[in-house]
């Protein structure tokens, strides 16, 4: 068996010894154009030069939950894409969500300006009843950090495309249900799949319609949101703040409006990184059942776009 590895901005030496750890008597290697045919391919963003040489690829192994960039590529006919379905980011996820609502919630932004400033102050304390936080997209992501927001005792919604039922989530599904989510949020936090129903998701008149003060959370990909909307409500004062770790351009041009905005947060694409141990056992086994045709989770349905 060959195995051949191409991530784009990976080091490539501890994925490889790891893969050779799991599959001793196979080859693993890096990539390099007019390389010899594979049986199957961990990737990250590569070239289509790769795909239009390694042709008999039985599977191909995504080192991250979003597959939308590999998706517009033209794949092998007959090879199964496989995606990372936690390894390790549904906790990170869940952290970065929390602290981002908390941190709104509690106003501790509020408090670290004035600090910083030299001034003790005070807020009257919030009421979590009033503040319903709403999850669009419950795949793994999604269901681990809507289960994680229920332990802050938040009245917790959740909206996908299909029916979804989770212990203490009030679900929502469809487009008929879309709205009725919306108006019932005062926070979003978008996980969604990037998919073309899904582009532009957040805009305009989908964002005006969350609850007075209402915040947005963006953790999924950046062409989910209309940054010019964004920035238009929040300077109607529509929407009170936003904390954004993903974006449009990345890594975020300097000259981007969102660096020096007041009510925007922003992190690097840093909110659940990938676990090269957990990612790189979690392919191994996946290999081995597609190997003795057994059945696996995470296979991507190129329709649907995830």
């Amino acid at each position: 068996m060959k195995i051949t590895f191409c991530c784009t901005g990976t080091k490539p030496e501890p994925w490889l010894a790891g893969l050779r750890a799991a599959f001793p008597g196979a080859q693993v290697e890096v990539w390099q154009a007019g390389a010899p045919a594979a049986d199957h391919a961990v990737v990250w963003a590569p070239p289509q030069q790769f795909f239009d040489e390694q042709t008999q690829l039985k599977g191909i192994f995504n080192i991250g939950a979003g597959v939308d960039a590999l998706l517009k590529l033209r794949l092998p006919p007959r090879a199964t894409v496989v995606r990372l379905d936690d390894a390790g980011m549904s906790v990170q996820m869940a952290e970065y969500v929390c602290h981002a609502v908390i941190r709104y919630f509690r106003e501790f932004d509020g408090y670290e300006a004035d600090v910083k400033a030299g001034k003790w102050s005070y807020r009257k304390p919030r009421e979590r009843a009033l503040f319903p936080v709403g999850v669009m997209g419950l795949g793994v992501l999604g269901q681990r950090v809507a289960q994680a927001l229920t332990q802050f005792e938040f009245p917790v919604l959740g909206w996908s495309r299909s029916v979804k039922a989770i212990e203490g989530v009030r679900c929502f599904a469809g487009a008929a249900q879309f709205n009725d989510f919306l108006r019932a949020s005062k926070v979003l936090v978008n996980l969604l799949p990037l998919t073309p129903e899904t582009r532009d998701i957040m805009r305009l008149d989908t964002l005006a319609q969350l609850q007075a003060g209402g915040y947005v959370i963006n953790v999924a990909r950046g062409a989910h949101l209309v940054e010019e909307d964004l920035l238009t409500l929040l300077d109607r004062g529509q929407l009170a703040g936003a904390t954004l770790d993903v974006f449009r351009t990345e890594p975020l041009p300097a000259e981007h409006p969102f660096w020096r905005h007041p009510q925007i947060t922003i992190t690097p694409h840093t909110s659940a990184r990938t676990l090269r141990d957990e990612s790189i056992a979690q392919i191994a086994g996946k290999i081995r059942a597609l190997e003795a045709g057994q059945p696996i989770v995470g296979i991507v349905d190129s329709v649907r776009g995830y």
